[in-house]
């Protein structure tokens, strides 16, 4: 059942035919063979004449170890990965690690701290060297760990997103964006983080609640106009004074009745004395709070795009804070001497103290229950606050000249891709939230204030003019030889991963990789990275290759707690994937992720759960211990032998019918459906029935059709849990070639109806009297006779067939067929015959019908309470979740008690 390989080294030998130690230990069967599949090149053979078969992992951050997240999305890759390989492919997963450059630098800052040293007693050079040495020292954790995981990825060509050839491929796209006018120098609001002192995305932006403050300020009328009411200012209210010092407008609705007449008019901004216009804007809201609205587009998103409406240009809006949030002086140098220097949040405090002294501080009023007045600065507010989500401050909105990439342009060819099916997003549900954030694509910011990365192939003159060029020599040719002074910024990290898909193959040259393996097959994502990562690589595929990246994008959920809770360190509830290794085996680990993952779903971390796969693999242990001790050895062919006996013909058509499911999974990227497939062949079918079905009776057909069978698992079963099925591959008898580069099942044979019927109607017989007897307590070795007047003429063919397996698995000594005598009986029904087991002598009837009854009761009384409770919404809307979910599996354990206590009744008659 395998490929024809060249016979391996002489090391080889002495991983076949081992003898199976009784007890299944997984720790050094890990260790041994992911060692020899790497040394051996086994995670990408030479198949040059294959169908080729491409995924790209995820890069982790060069500074990251394995998380539980990392787990569940790496095994999804490996499962799809290791089946392509047994099907024939040329399958390539391309693996490595991105640069991180904020986490990186932050890493290398936070060791120079501890030795009382600091980035800036470095040139950048220096730095950035710095940062290598921690590399190679350090930046291998998680690939080491994705080895422990049994990640089968082609480590041969392992990538860094700051290889030469990778930047070379990030300068040339820049580059040529830019030449296309789709890369552009701007002045916009950034998300700037003051402790990183670098711009981020909104995508790295965690909004938090924050007890906060609205306070409302007097702004003075000018030139002595007032309102229709008579009054000389208007009332602004604002959680941020301090960034008043910098307004430029005031906004009002154009449909506010109450500031109608002045809008055109002006305030004069209290503390500068800078006279600033009164705008109409839909942006300012009548119902909220005064309906005026200070606006300062420097440092708001919102009041910048107000302040575009009102026609000022980005060049003339005012900037008031530095790098590190502090005040600094405005262009027109009206900001007073007191408030510079000083941090946003100590300068918040001073704004608002000064426009107290000034009488322009509108107090917040509350009235206690006797109605009695209390005046306070300001009314208590929660905010919804940005902070950067690796910094850990509060960020800023800040003006700042910055590049950026025409996203929208970009956006409009992965738009149409997902639209006409050339991508497949799985599962479907999520194209709504990928159509909804690309048509409103704003523009991406891609420069960096850090010092790792890829520096921006920019280089400017005096006068401020960019010469964007792969080399500075080139650059020099562009400005005429003037002197240039190179862009002191890096590209953002997920620039370069955009183009994952195609410059890990070697683009902008082409290799013969990138011809063959470009566009990727598959991509399997969390959906938390669907924007940082997955529809960049769709901008850039599409832009730089004219084809998509990867042809179907599978987006799984996320770990979570038991609780259904996030994970995070702060609750104490994170999982060390590499713990559950080291107690239960990779396999065990896998195997659970594979059957949890439920297209796109959260998984909920169940250790039991983890616990009980390893109980699956040792199981498959020990069946295999069973067969090698009944002289059941490796098959020698891929088809299936031929097979005489009924139950070898329903084995065989099992297979075929669990080949079929599995490659329907697969196909479908149905993961758990996929596990729960093979895990029930493998546990019910396989070592419940059919070595049931077996013992005693091992001929040369028997045992030549239960290695073959014992085979077929081991294939399939070896995506998910590539250890074990490994090690069983060999002690199983000597093989041409690991499993890793077997064959998939095929195995050339049809379902026997006839044999299916047979098999399926003893074990249903087997297992109603197996039910019937532990309801009854009845011991379960108590052998019994049975009647069955009129059989069908097949009922009465398996039974003459079948009589050894009747008389040692279902413990009935004789089946008469015949009615059967007078007195207390139960009835067991399997396929079209009811047969009639009497019980006289053998138990108490009366005694077992009341010790039912008082069961019965008991669990219907446990199961009405527990619905009356379930069915109060004040019980279900306000207890903790955690007591909900357990009132609802209580519920459904006494409910199915109940049913199985009366069904016990019945059969009592």
């Amino acid at each position: 059942m395998s490929e024809t390989n060249t016979q391996q080294e002489s090391g080889q030998e002495q991983l076949n035919e081992a003898q199976l130690a009784k007890t299944f230990e997984p720790g050094a069967i890990e260790a041994r063979w992911y060692g020899h599949w790497e040394s051996q090149g086994l995670f990408r053979p030479e198949r040059a004449d294959a169908t080729p078969f491409t995924i790209v992992n995820p890069p982790p951050n060069v500074t990251g170890s394995l998380h539980i997240g990392h787990a569940l999305d790496n095994t999804l890759q490996d499962i799809v990965i290791r089946h392509e390989r047994l099907k024939g492919k040329d399958a390539l997963w391309v693996v490595g690690t991105d640069h991180a450059g904020i986490a990186t630098q932050m890493v290398v800052e936070r060791q120079l701290e501890a030795a009382q040293d600091k980035r800036t007693n470095y040139t950048r050079e220096q730095f950035v060297e710095k940062v290598w040495e921690w590399k190679a020292e350090s930046g291998g954790t998680i690939t080491r760990q994705l080895r422990r995981l049994g990640c089968s990825m082609d480590w041969s060509r392992e990538q860094f997103t700051m290889d030469p050839h990778f930047t070379r491929a990030v300068v040339k796209v820049f580059v040529d964006l830019h030449k296309q006018g789709l890369i552009y120098r701007d002045k916009r609001l950034v998300n700037w983080d003051p402790k990183l002192k670098t711009a981020i995305s909104d995508l790295e932006v965690e909004t938090r609640e924050v007890q906060g403050h609205f306070w409302r300020f007097r702004y003075p009328l000018a030139d002595g106009v007032t309102l229709d009411s008579g009054a000389d200012h208007i009332v602004v209210a604002t959680t941020r004074p301090e960034t008043m010092l910098a307004d430029m407008a005031v906004a009002v609705h154009p449909d506010d009745e109450r500031y109608k007449s002045v809008i055109g008019k002006h305030v004069v901004l209290p503390l500068t004395g800078r006279r600033i216009p009164i705008v109409a804007d839909e942006h300012a809201d009548p119902a909220l709070g005064t309906g005026a609205v200070k606006i300062t587009p420097g440092h708001d998103f919102n009041d910048f795009e107000v302040g575009r409406r009102a026609g000022i240009e980005a060049r003339d809006m005012l900037n008031m804070l530095d790098a590190e949030a502090q005040v600094v002086q405005t262009a027109d140098g009206l900001i007073p001497q007191e408030f510079l220097g000083q941090d946003r949040f100590f300068a918040r405090k001073a704004v608002v103290e000064a426009l107290k002294a000034q009488g322009l501080l509108v107090p917040h009023v509350t009235k206690d229950k006797d109605g009695n007045e209390t005046e306070h600065d300001a009314e208590p507010r929660t905010i919804q606050t940005p902070f950067g989500d690796r910094g850990g401050v509060v960020i800023e909105p800040w003006l700042t000249d910055q590049w950026y990439v025409n996203a929208e342009f970009l956006a409009r060819r992965p738009i149409e891709a997902v639209r006409s099916g050339a991508i497949e997003i799985v599962p479907k549900s999520w194209e709504k939230t990928f159509f909804n954030w690309m048509e409103n694509i704003q523009p991406w910011c891609v420069s960096r204030q850090l010092w790792w990365g890829h520096r921006i192939p920019a280089w400017y003159d005096a006068e401020g003019t960019p010469y964007v060029a792969e080399t500075e020599e080139e650059a020099q040719a562009l400005a005429g030889n003037k002197p240039l002074t190179r862009d002191e910024d890096v590209l953002d990290t997920w620039f370069s991963s955009a183009l994952w898909p195609f410059a890990t193959l070697g683009w902008p040259d082409e290799t013969e990789l990138v011809k063959r393996h470009y566009p990727n097959d598959l991509l399997v994502s969390g959906f938390d990275i669907l924007f940082f990562w997955d529809a960049r690589m769709a901008m850039q595929g599409l832009h730089f290759m004219d084809d998509v990246p990867w042809k179907r994008l599978y987006l799984h959920g996320l770990v979570r707690a038991a609780d259904g809770q996030k994970m995070s360190k702060s609750k104490g509830n994170v999982v060390d994937p590499l713990g559950l290794i080291d107690k239960y085996g990779a396999d065990a680990l896998r195997f659970f992720m594979a059957a949890m993952e439920s297209q796109g779903r959260d998984v909920k971390m169940d250790e039991k759960r983890v616990e009980g796969y390893r109980n699956f693999a040792t199981k498959l242990w020990n069946a295999a211990r069973f067969c090698q001790a009944n002289g059941i050895t490796a098959s020698t062919t891929l088809e299936a032998p031929a097979a005489t006996s009924a139950v070898n013909r329903w084995i065989v058509g099992e297979v075929v019918e669990t080949v079929a499911a599995l490659d329907q999974a697969m196909a479908d990227l149905r993961f758990d459906a996929a596990a729960n497939t093979i895990y029930h062949f493998v546990w019910d079918t396989f070592c419940d029935w059919y070595i049931e079905l077996i013992k005693g009776s091992f001929d040369d057909e028997t045992r030549a059709v239960a290695g073959w069978v014992l085979d077929q698992i081991l294939v399939m079963l070896h995506p998910f849990m590539p250890f074990v099925t490994e090690e069983l591959w060999h002690a199983l008898g000597a093989r041409q070639n690991e499993l890793i580069v077997a064959r998939w099942p095929a195995p050339q044979a049809s379902v026997d109806a006839a044999a299916k019927g047979e098999v399926e109607w003893l074990i249903a017989l087997v297992s109603a009297l197996r039910t019937a007897k532990n309801e009854l307590g009845i011991a379960p070795g108590a052998r019994l006779e049975a009647y069955l007047a009129e059989p069908s003429a097949q009922t009465a063919a398996t039974i003459a067939a079948n009589p050894a397996a009747i008389e040692r698995l279902a413990r009935l000594s004789a089946i008469h067929f015949a009615s059967a005598p007078a007195g207390a009986a139960m009835q067991i029904v399997a396929g079209d015959a009811t047969l009639v087991v009497p019980l006289d002598g053998v138990i108490d009837i009366a005694a077992e019908k009341a010790r039912l009854e008082k069961a019965l009761a008991a669990a219907q009384k446990e199961a009405k309470a527990l619905e009356g409770r379930l069915g109060n919404p004040s019980f279900v809307e306000r207890a903790k979740p955690e007591a909900v979910e357990k009132a609802r599996a209580d519920h459904a354990h006494h409910s199915a008690e109940a049913e199985r206590l009366s069904a016990a009744l019945a059969r009592l008659g």
